[in-house]
């Protein structure tokens, strides 16, 4: 009966599962496809035009991107969150082709880099290796942000999200801009985040990246990027007419705009002050780690010393554990004998307690002096001795004299 029930609802199961995949499949011009009307509701009331430019944030550790879109003042605001599916390598930059690893920096996104005919439902390249990863020699190619949900070294998404992430950059381009930037970075770069990796080899590399995230943070708009000296440089203004940045090559005379530079510097101050109340927290919290892991290391050694103890005298004893001794109620060892009288324990009772005991033994002296009877006979009680103190104690108190009544008051009641 239950299998026939099963198959009666089999075909309503694969038509729910049909219809999930026909949510994309029935997508006849996936490029074009346009984006949905919540989204673009939440532009207008954003003060968004559906064309103006966007800029990408990816964090590894919170498994994040982000789509963030110009508003009507030139600032940016966030749009749209996703979840990614998944990204493989761990923490840290990318070094060479085959490593696995999802790049981390700053990457440009220009039209040709999209790609409507990817295997992935929909994609488009990171442009990894960019000017910093080759000034270190490192390599690798295809670094993607696609679709299907597989990854090999690139960020995937699921191809309903990839769907709309396309949209953004196919309006943003069809609006007139150039490319728009991508942050690959490993966490969101906030005092605590940093504190909690500051032993990481990357460290040094973090805080390069951090600096064009900060400028981010205050001004909402996504910094100038450049590469001079092998180093990432951010919203610095060349002073001499057409000097250009070179990634191998030093750094031209440049400079921050000064409001910025005034921004960014009292917004450091209070970041360091803190990343280092951040910093002692987790160094507290580590020592108590340490010392708690110790003392169970310690524990266990212990425990572990008693065993092999233990397992040395049972092998000692021919594989038996040792017998335990049970004491005689008359061994000389019995504690029990202790309480007898007599005994040097039951001597050192106090007075109350002694005489107690010294009535017994009178009373056991007697008995034995006693003769037994003969058998047959009727025995013949025997006066307790301890009664028999009692009985002349309170016999030899004195009684309260009374005073004697008149012979005429014999019959009175008073």
């Amino acid at each position: 009966m239950t299998q026939l029930r099963t198959l009666r609802f089999l075909p309503i199961l694969l038509l729910g599962l049909t219809g999930c995949q026909d949510a994309l499949d029935s997508v006849s011009n996936k490029v074009e496809h346009p984006l949905p009307a919540k989204l673009v509701n939440k532009m207008k009331a954003n003060d968004m035009s559906t064309r103006s430019p966007i800029m990408m944030r990816i964090f590894k550790e919170e498994g994040i991107l982000e789509v963030w879109k110009q508003k009507g003042n030139g600032r940016y605001d966030v749009i749209a969150s996703y979840e990614i599916c998944k990204w493989s390598g761990k923490l840290g930059p990318k070094f060479k082709e085959g490593d696995r690893q999802a790049p981390e920096g700053y990457y440009r996104i220009y039209p040709a880099q999209m790609n409507p005919k990817s295997s992935y439902y929909l994609s488009f390249n990171m442009g990894y290796p960019n000017s910093y990863d080759r000034s270190y020699g490192r390599t690798g190619s295809n670094l993607m942000v696609h679709g299907a949900c597989s990854s090999a070294g690139c960020y995937s998404m699921t191809d309903e999200q990839v769907l709309e992430i396309y949209g953004f950059a196919r309006d943003a381009f069809k609006g007139g801009q150039e490319f728009f930037l991508v942050e690959a970075l490993p966490f969101r770069m906030t005092p605590e985040n940093m504190a909690r990796h500051r032993d990481s080899e990357h460290f040094e590399f973090w805080k390069m990246l951090k600096v064009g995230y900060d400028h981010f943070e205050l001004t909402k708009r996504p910094p100038k990027v450049d590469v001079c000296e092998r180093q990432y440089v951010f919203n610095q203004f060349p002073q001499v007419e057409n000097a250009s940045f070179q990634a191998n090559a030093t750094c031209p005379p440049a400079s921050v705009p000064a409001p910025l530079a005034s921004a960014y510097n009292t917004y450091e101050q209070n970041w360091n002050q803190d990343f280092l109340k951040a910093a002692s927290r987790f160094d507290r919290e580590e020592a108590k780690q340490i010392a708690a892991n110790e003392a169970k290391a310690e524990t266990e050694a212990r425990r572990a010393e008693r065993e092999a103890e233990a397992a040395a005298r049972i092998a000692a004893n021919g594989g038996k554990s040792a017998a335990v001794p049970v004491l005689s109620l008359f061994s000389t060892g019995n504690p029990l004998k202790a309480l007898a009288p007599g005994s040097q324990a039951a001597s050192s009772q106090p007075p109350a307690e002694t005489s107690a005991a010294a009535g017994i033994e009178a009373q056991a002296m007697a008995e034995e002096a006693t003769p037994a009877p003969a058998p047959g006979s009727i025995p013949v009680p025997t006066p307790n001795p301890a009664a028999s103190a009692q009985i002349n104690t309170a016999q030899q108190q004195p009684q309260a004299q009374q005073p004697k009544k008149q012979f005429w008051k014999i019959w009175s009641k008073n």
